[in-house]
């Protein structure tokens, strides 16, 4: 796994301050985004208190980053941080799965918590003629999250 540094975010003007030592923070990886890929932000997946569940952006940027990568026009590596490695070489083995006339757009994440610690969404992916869903669930790992599975229909 790559090194991560801690850099702190100041929170907005409505949230609420949280206690002494519990700021919020953000892991930055330490490696520079992958030219010609649409680039995520520096890890939206950690946000919040530790281990507080990604809001609908960073999760919506991650769906929209796998829709790339299962189109042919992201490549693997640039997502591997935010998988586990067994979903990770699920990933890699599956290849290019989503057939696309046009680039994918990620539509609005529908969210469950189907248990603490657990994710699952799943996004409309706009392709052009035909739209296809993704699928997918995140577990908390420390106060990352990682995708540890994903479906495409």
């Amino acid at each position: 796994m790559r090194p991560l540094h801690t850099t702190r975010t100041t929170p907005h003007p409505s949230t609420p301050t949280p206690a002494r030592g519990t700021a919020p923070h953000r892991c930055v990886p330490s490696s520079p985004p992958v030219r010609g890929a649409l680039a995520l932000e520096p890890d939206p997946l950690v946000w919040g208190p530790p281990g507080a569940i990604p809001d609908e952006r960073g999760l919506r940027l991650l769906g929209q980053a796998l829709a790339e990568v299962l189109t042919g026009r992201r490549p693997p590596e640039t997502v591997a941080g935010r998988l586990t490695d067994l979903a990770y070489r699920e990933l890699v083995r599956a290849g290019r799965m989503i057939r696309a006339t046009r680039p994918p757009f990620a539509g609005v994440p529908r969210v469950t918590e189907p248990r603490e610690g657990a994710v699952e969404m799943c996004l409309l992916i706009h392709c052009g003629e035909r739209s296809h869903v993704l699928a997918l669930r995140l577990e908390r790992r420390g106060v990352q999250w990682l995708v540890t599975d994903f479906e495409t229909a």
